[in-house]
């Protein structure tokens, strides 16, 4: 987390990318919003926004909008931060899933698509891996996407097409945020989604979900969660297994 930020209040959404905030002093100011998803429970006016100063020869605002609460939790609103803080995690000892990276490679092409991440381990092992970063939680329970996501849709067919040669593919659910109890797929915004994840995981894909410690001065994967992935999430002992469609 950047050690300066500027605290402000959110007004309202201009764009996609883009929002209108109030700053301490009074002055608004228009901030780059670095998350295409709606959210909805976040862009409420007068929820406290964090902003951090940004140059660039091509920018058109001031700051970035990093961070925020929405009443209940701070939450990571930067959705370009899942494959960071997953490597982090990675090398922090947090996240084991993918044994000790000996090489890795970022954004790698693949036909039209671009993978997150290429990851090769000590033991020669390559895995593919796609981030998402995950914003909303409703109840303690994180739930990707938040939208209708053609492009989300899109990785998860890559990534069964991985694991039906036998390669090592996983999707990975980074919620930037700490009050999650477990993962499900949000079926109400983006029923394709859900189902397509769930014939992903029958390919062999795996899925991992992770939350994150967020406050104004710490950001960092702190523990793997649960992923539910067949409907209705169980109220009691969700935490105590990792559960998955089969």
């Amino acid at each position: 987390m950047p050690k300066r930020l500027v605290s402000a209040r959110f007004l309202r959404r201009l764009n996609r990318f883009a929002i209108l905030v109030k700053l301490r002093d009074g002055k608004i100011v228009t901030a780059h919003l670095p998350n295409s998803g709606r959210l909805h429970e976040i862009l409420r006016d007068g929820n406290k926004f964090w902003l951090v100063r940004r140059q660039g020869k091509n920018r058109r605002t001031e700051f970035d909008a990093i961070l925020a609460h929405d009443g209940n939790a701070f939450v990571s609103i930067d959705a370009r931060l899942p494959p960071k803080l997953l490597l982090e995690g990675i090398d922090d000892g947090i996240v084991s899933e993918f044994g000790k990276i000996i090489a890795v490679q970022t954004e790698v092409r693949y036909g039209n698509h671009r993978i997150d991440l290429k990851i090769v381990n000590d033991a020669f092992q390559v895995w593919w891996v796609e981030t998402k970063s995950v914003t909303l939680v409703v109840n303690g329970v994180a739930l990707f996407p938040d939208a209708p996501t053609s492009r989300g849709r899109e990785h998860l067919k890559l990534l069964a097409q991985f694991a039906d040669k036998g390669e090592n593919a996983a999707v990975v659910f980074v919620v930037q945020r700490e009050d999650a109890r477990c993962f499900a797929p949000n079926e109400s915004a983006d029923p394709e989604f859900t189902q397509f994840l769930r014939e992903a995981v029958n390919s062999g894909v795996k899925v991992f979900a992770y939350k994150c410690k967020v406050t104004n001065s710490e950001l960092r994967i702190s523990e793997r969660i649960p992923v539910w992935l067949n409907g209705t999430v169980p109220q009691n002992n969700v935490t105590a297994v990792q559960m998955s469609h089969r």
